[in-house]
């Protein structure tokens, strides 16, 4: 199936990496088989709010942050932006179909900026907010159905090419965020166990997996900083240890990565083409 183009579905965990506990089997099951990496965030502006921190950090994922962040004012230059004036998915990626779930208003304003198609994750649901754990296989099912994949075959024509799912750490399925971790890690067990290794849909599934860590305090900040304290113990050593790639935008080091690791942890995994 080289010769054809695959269809891509992205779980992104907003907020919930700092959940991530070892029962979670089908996270750690694709971590183990898939290409895993860290994508670096610029410094978040003072005061920013929780809404601003999600569409900032989305608009780095899908790397339209450069574009958007001219002078330091990302915030209140997506507000009054004019969509007109910023480029779609469509055409930056030839002609490529693609859509959000979400049920986070700012997020879904900046996706129709960006050329998303939005839908709105509680309609996959019915008529309740959260998917009894007997409808997880079926959400699974109506999320490949979106790239033209149903009962275990790969329709010619498909409604997306893209599919992004978004989950709100307590914002969209629970007040539990760890519920919400669950709620993945079961997802994905679905999804793996429809596209398996040899079948037609693992064939052409591009499956990727990223979470985040939100918003971090100061409480968080000595556990999740990823600076070495070798240079602070020794800082005649510091020449030795080179900069991580991260750090770096071509010969010139960045000064805007955050020191916490609210990166997005990425782990992407294609079923087994």
């Amino acid at each position: 199936m080289a010769d054809k183009p695959s269809r891509a579905l992205i779980l992104y965990g907003d907020g919930l990496a700092r959940f991530i506990h070892p029962s979670h089997a089908h996270l750690h099951s694709l971590a183990s088989t898939a290409n895993c990496g860290f994508l670096s965030l610029p410094n978040a502006p003072p005061s920013e709010s929780e809404d601003d921190r999600t569409v900032r950090e989305f608009a780095v994922l899908v790397d339209a942050f450069e574009t958007l962040n001219k002078n330091g004012q990302f915030s209140s230059e997506v507000k009054s932006q004019k969509s007109s004036l910023i480029p779609t998915m469509s055409e930056r990626f030839m002609g490529m179909k693609a859509a959000i779930l979400s049920n986070n208003s700012g997020l879904q304003s900046f996706g129709e900026k960006l050329g998303f198609n939005v839908l709105n994750l509680n309609g996959l649901f019915g008529n309740s907010n959260t998917p009894p754990v007997s409808s997880i296989d079926n959400l699974a099912s109506k999320l490949l159905s979106l790239l033209g994949f149903q009962e275990g075959k790969i329709k010619e024509s498909n409604q997306f090419d893209l599919v992004i799912l978004h989950v709100g750490s307590g914002e969209n399925l629970s007040a539990n965020s760890g519920n919400d971790v669950e709620f993945l890690n079961a997802l994905l067990g679905a999804i793996m166990s429809i596209a398996k290794p040899g079948t037609e849909i693992g064939s052409r599934l591009l499956l990727s997996l990223v979470m985040s860590y939100g918003s971090v305090s100061k409480a968080d900040e000595p556990g999740l900083s990823i600076l070495s304290t070798k240079y602070e113990k020794n800082p005649n050593l510091s020449a030795l240890f080179p900069n991580q790639s991260y750090t770096m935008r071509g010969e010139s080091q960045r000064n805007d990565v955050s020191v916490q690791e609210i990166l997005l942890y990425r782990l992407t995994g294609c079923c087994m083409r």
